[in-house]
C-alpha cells in the first residue's frame, strides 16, 4: 500500500498537486490521500471488501483524468 501511495504522490507532485492530508499510511491497510477536489483511496483486498466503496459511490459521476 505504501509503495502505491508513494507512486501516486510522486506523479501528482509532478503535475503540481500536493495532498491536503494523508491518512492511514503508517498502518498500510488503507491509505487516503485528500487532494481537495478528489480523493485517492488505496486498499488492501481485506479493507476494500470491508469498506465496499463501490456500493457507496455507485451513483457518483466518473471523471477521466487526462494522461500526463
Amino acid at each position: 500500500m505504501q509503495a502505491i501511495a508513494d507512486e501516486v504522490a510522486m506523479r501528482m507532485k509532478r503535475r503540481g498537486e500536493l495532498p491536503l492530508n494523508i491518512e492511514g499510511y503508517d498502518q498500510a491497510e488503507w491509505v487516503l490521500a485528500d487532494y481537495g477536489d478528489f480523493l485517492v483511496h488505496i486498499f488492501s483486498p481485506k479493507a476494500r471488501q470491508y469498506y465496499d466503496l463501490e456500493r457507496l459511490w455507485r451513483n457518483a459521476k466518473v471523471v477521466e483524468i487526462p494522461p500526463e
